[in-house]
């Protein structure tokens, strides 16, 4: 979605990689002996409570025991070192369809080839129009800095929000929350304060991110939906807002409403230095997402990435992007890439290789529409079910205003600082409630540790 997923290599990175530091040695060795010291050190400050300084002297070692169990149960969920992600011990069972589900119109837009590639860069791309959200994305620098994993990041959450099962999703939700908290300051163009869980600027991304995919499947794919087809995907893009802090009464549900929306941000939208270098930069993502790309491949692809991308935007916000291009080129495009979408239409497995090399965190969640894979049950959830049955019980808003109410009492999360190599949350701590409980507390001990610094 082009939300701003920020950060360097995390902690599960580096054990995937091979490049983890050996443990301490006086650290526990397993989740069992983290869990035997983390009681023993409970036991021992629960018995000095008349005795404050031995009782503090203690909370280092409790913070170590809960790291170790931790990083105890990632080194198990990946289970050895020759694991990666993307590859065939990379798998999850879906518990239940999710949201949406084979049949909807979700499915059959998203699970579109054109997803992983004009659909995701014509998004990422007009969302930089909004400007407070392009303030929020350049004051990270991770677009230049991290393409690699900002496209793997943003890839995973979208794949998953479309295809996961509803208790993955939203846990993930929740992750998500905390790694946008971080992102926030004042936008040094327009001196108004910017934050990434902001509602208009998460409505913004949603509805552009839907429409992208939807755009892309009628000019590369079989062509438009009839009225009541697009009305109903459009009402399940509201199914799919209830997972971010949005106004629900501001979403569009219908095709009018859609284009009544883009009519009513038009005069709020503005073109930026940051927003023309940024696109251009996305526009090469052929090069800079997945440089290990053999050299005749990018040479031969990334023009055709570039200008197929360009075709898709409309011709008055062209300028605003700081692109051109003719009207023969844009049809050119869309008869150039409509046979390509029509073989990874025909051969799946294509498509899916295409999207391990270039998102290996998000292949794990295509295996559903592209391979057919069923769920073990098919139930379709709702989100507000779901967050009472998985995640946080507090919808996005309720979650927004208690980070907000934290932050404006000097305890909460410090923001990023610009090309910051800052820790990042996994996406795929979602997989269980003990690891997501991890990452979520996580950032309530750098909250900690930042309150005691000052």
């Amino acid at each position: 979605m082009g939300c701003p997923f920020h950060g360097d290599a995390s902690e599960l990175d580096e054990v995937l990689a091979g490049n983890a530091p050996a443990p301490d040695a006086a650290a526990p060795a397993t989740e069992a002996e983290a869990a035997t010291t983390a009681t023993a050190t409970e036991t021992a400050a629960a018995s000095n409570d008349a005795a404050p300084a031995a009782a503090e002297t203690t909370a280092p070692a409790a913070t170590r025991a809960k790291k170790n169990a931790s990083a105890a149960r990632i080194r198990e969920s990946v289970q050895s070192k020759r694991f990666k992600r993307g590859d065939k011990d990379d798998r999850i069972v879906r518990k239940d369809e999710g949201f949406f589900g084979p049949g909807s119109m979700t499915w059959k837009i998203w699970g579109f080839p054109a997803f992983s590639l004009m659909g995701f860069a014509r998004s990422v791309t007009i969302e930089h129009l909004d400007p407070d959200l392009v303030a929020s994305v350049d004051a990270s620098g991770q677009v230049y800095k991290r393409t690699p994993v900002r496209y793997d990041r943003t890839m995973e959450y979208f794949s998953a929000l479309m295809f996961a099962d509803s208790q993955t999703i939203t846990r993930m939700a929740d992750i998500l929350m905390k790694v946008h908290d971080r992102s926030y300051g004042e936008n040094p163009v327009t001196g108004n304060n910017f934050e990434a869980n902001k509602p208009s600027s998460q409505l913004w991304i949603m509805v552009t991110a839907w429409h992208s995919m939807l755009y892309c499947y009628e000019k590369f794919g079989p062509g438009k939906l009839s009225r009541d087809e697009e009305n109903e995907y459009w009402q399940e893009m509201k199914r799919a807002c209830e997972l971010q802090p949005i106004n629900l009464d501001d979403v569009p549900t219908t095709r009018g409403e859609v284009q009544k929306f883009f009519d009513d941000w038009r005069e709020k939208l503005s073109a930026s230095e940051a927003a023309i270098r940024n696109t251009d930069h996305i526009l090469d993502g052929v090069e800079t997402i997945e440089p290990d790309f053999p050299k005749w491949f990018i040479a031969l692809i990334r023009p055709l990435f570039r200008w197929g991308t360009i075709a898709t935007y409309p011709r008055w916000m062209r300028p605003m992007l700081g692109v051109k291009q003719s009207r023969l080129m844009d049809q050119l495009m869309f008869w150039t890439w409509k046979p390509i979408f029509a073989f990874f239409l025909k051969f799946p497995k294509v498509h899916m290789e295409i999207v391990k090399r270039a998102s290996p965190r998000a292949v794990r969640y295509f295996e559903a529409p592209l391979l057919g894979v069923p769920a073990e049950s098919p139930k379709i959830m709702k989100p507000e079910v779901a967050r009472r049955m998985y995640g946080n019980p507090k919808s996005p808003l309720e979650q927004r205003e208690e980070l907000l109410a934290k932050r404006n009492e000097g305890i909460g999360q410090k923001s990023y600082n610009h090309n910051h190599t800052d820790q990042i949350l996994e996406f795929r701590s979602a997989d269980s409630v003990e690891t997501t409980k991890d990452a979520i507390d996580s950032t309530n001990e750098l909250v900690e540790d930042k309150s005691k610094a000052s």
